[in-house]
C-alpha cells in the first residue's frame, strides 16, 4: 500500500502563500503540486496539503507541529522565520505563525533533561518563564 496518513491543513485563500513560506524555512522542502484549490508541498521529505476552504474554520492550538532542534542556532531559526510577519510568541517554546498555525520549537535533548531526576524539576520551572527554549539555561538549570 502506498497510502500515507499526512495533514490536511485549511487556509483561507492562502494555502500557496504559506506552503511557499514553510518551504523556505525547512530543508529538503518542495511544493509538489498547485491548483487553485490544493496546494501539496513537503516539509524536509514529509507531505503535507493545503486546501483553500474559506473562511469557516481556523486552527487553534489544539493541533500543533513540533520541531525537534539540535542547537540554539536551529531554535533561533525556525522561532524568528515563524514568528516574522506576524506570528506570535506563546509559551514553552510554543507559538503561532502568521498564518494561525500553532508550533512548538524545542530543543532534542529536553525529554533527556526531564528525564534526570535530580534536576528535571528544575528544568521544568525554568522552561515554565521562557517563550522561546534557551537550551543553555536548561542545561544549567
Amino acid at each position: 500500500m502506498t497510502e500515507q496518513v499526512y495533514p490536511c491543513l485549511w487556509f483561507d485563500g492562502q494555502a500557496k502563500e504559506a506552503a511557499e513560506l514553510y518551504c523556505s524555512i525547512f530543508p529538503n522542502s518542495k511544493i509538489t503540486m498547485d491548483s487553485q484549490m490544493v496546494v501539496n508541498f513537503e516539509l524536509n521529505g514529509k507531505k503535507f496539503m493545503g486546501l483553500n476552504g474559506g473562511p469557516m474554520f481556523k486552527f487553534n492550538e489544539a493541533v500543533s507541529f513540533v520541531i525537534n532542534c539540535e542547537d540554539q542556532k536551529e531554535i533561533d531559526h525556525y522561532w524568528d522565520k515563524l514568528t516574522a510577519d506576524g506570528g506570535k510568541e506563546s509559551q514553552c517554546g510554543w507559538l503561532v505563525d502568521k498564518f494561525g498555525v500553532s508550533w512548538q520549537v524545542i530543543p532534542a535533548i529536553l525529554g533527556k533533561l526531564m528525564s534526570d531526576p535530580e534536576k528535571g524539576q528544575r528544568v521544568v520551572q525554568a522552561f515554565m518563564k521562557m517563550k522561546k527554549f534557551d537550551i543553555e539555561k536548561l542545561i544549567n538549570a
